[in-house]
This record gives C-alpha cells, structure tokens and sequence, in this order.
C-alpha cells in the first residue's frame, strides 16, 4: 500500500493559529500592536482569541447608535445584550486591556477608544469616564 506524504496530510490540517474567526482585524493599530493584543488574548485566562476585536466592534456598534435608543438602555436595558454581548462590559474590558498593554501600544488603542467616547460625548456611562 502506497504512503501519504508528510506534506500532503499536514494540507489537509487546519491551521488553529490563523483560523478566519480569530484573525484581529483593527483598523489603525500597528502590526506591532496587534501582535500585542493577540499576544494577550492568549496568555490572559479571561479572554479569548479574538475578544478584543469584539469589544471594540461592540462598543462601536453602541456609540454609533441614535440617542433615543442610548437612553431607553439606560433606563430600561437591553434585552439582547444577553445573546450578543454587553457593550459596556466590553468597554470595560478594553480599559483591562489598555491597562496591561506597553504604553506604545495602549497608546494606540487608546486612541481609537477616546475618538469613540467623543463620538458619543455626554452618554459616557460615568464607570467608563476617563478622570
């Protein structure tokens, strides 16, 4: 019976390190900041490969939002927040995470967060306001 090449069986593997759902794709970061968060991702036992990028997406989702809706969440709640993810608890981890990254890179991203506080100007949740 004629042998597979090592080769051929190792195409047929798929790559558990660069899979489509956990690729980090975060417009304006550096591909050394990225390489940080991804970093992260993987030695921080509360998170997950590709968190991040879902905080951030969830929290921008919830910025660019009509005011009318912004405050019925926050006198009511939102319903669906239990299947798609709080975006204030992602906006919280975001914090942790800028907390535990190099100043370079928290630097970064940072940036990109403050820009979507200003967006959203007074509706910050006062747990998230900078001091």
């Amino acid at each position: 019976m004629p042998r597979r090449r090592p080769g051929r069986i190792r195409a047929g593997i798929p790559d558990r390190h660069h899979s489509q759902h956990t690729r980090l794709a975060i417009n304006h970061l550096s591909a050394r900041t990225l390489s940080e968060i991804v970093r992260l991702e993987r030695t921080r036992n509360y998170l997950q490969p590709g968190d991040i990028g879902t905080a951030l997406r969830l929290w921008k989702d919830y910025v660019n939002r009509p005011e009318r809706e912004l405050w019925h969440d926050d006198e009511f709640g939102n319903v669906h927040w239990y299947c798609c993810g709080n975006p204030l608890d992602s906006r919280a981890i975001l914090d942790g995470v800028m907390q535990a990254m190099s100043q370079r890179g928290a630097r970064e991203l940072r940036t990109i967060i403050e820009e979507l506080d200003a967006f959203m100007g007074p509706h910050v949740p006062a747990a998230n306001r900078r001091r």
